[in-house]
């Protein structure tokens, strides 16, 4: 018995998981314009492409807890970074991150400390997905989790990835959220 293999499930699962988070994104760089110049936070993109393709008139700046990333701000996204002023961006993309944070309240909150008035914050995050890394892989969140992650926000869109297979088990949720002047 193989215990380690990646099951045909979960490749599929991950190839649709990738292919809605570049759909989200491509939608907010073209719903939500960038004007030229503003500045962007792209939280932990590690090896995929970021959101560099999707904001390309965006001022876009990396940022990662490993010295090893090669992002321009490393830290951690669950305390206040001191080298990022108060209302210094006005967009932050966070996909795929906020589930390996060991305190996601206080991620959110730095996010928002981050963000100019009314500034937005692009996230995905999977529900109906297995342990993956880099670990830890510590939360799953529900639609409903989201709303009280984000309820010191005005959210503008959550949305789930639908498993046809599966009713009220969503692979994957995106949102749009504004922060409150």
């Amino acid at each position: 018995m193989t215990r380690n293999k990646v099951s045909g499930q979960d490749l599929a699962k991950l190839a649709m998981i990738r292919s809605n988070v570049s759909s989200f994104l491509r939608n907010c760089g073209e719903t939500f314009v960038v004007g030229s110049g503003e500045r962007l936070l792209d939280v932990a993109p590690q090896d995929h492409e970021g959101a560099a393709p999707y904001f390309p008139t965006a001022r876009i700046s990396t940022f990662d807890i490993d010295p090893e990333s090669g992002c321009d701000y490393i830290g951690d996204i669950c305390k206040k970074n001191a080298n990022i002023a108060d209302g210094y961006f006005s967009y932050v993309v966070c996909t795929e991150v906020l589930e390996h944070v060991r305190r996601p309240f206080e991620a959110v909150d730095e996010i928002e400390r981050m963000l100019k008035p009314a500034g937005l914050v692009f996230v995905t995050t999977p529900f109906n997905f297995r342990i993956h890394g880099p670990l830890p892989d510590c939360w799953r969140f529900t639609e409903y989790g989201l709303r009280e992650l984000f309820s010191n926000f005005e959210i503008l869109q959550l949305s789930p990835l639908e498993d046809v297979d599966r009713f009220l088990m969503p692979i994957q949720y995106t949102l749009v959220a504004r922060k409150r002047a």
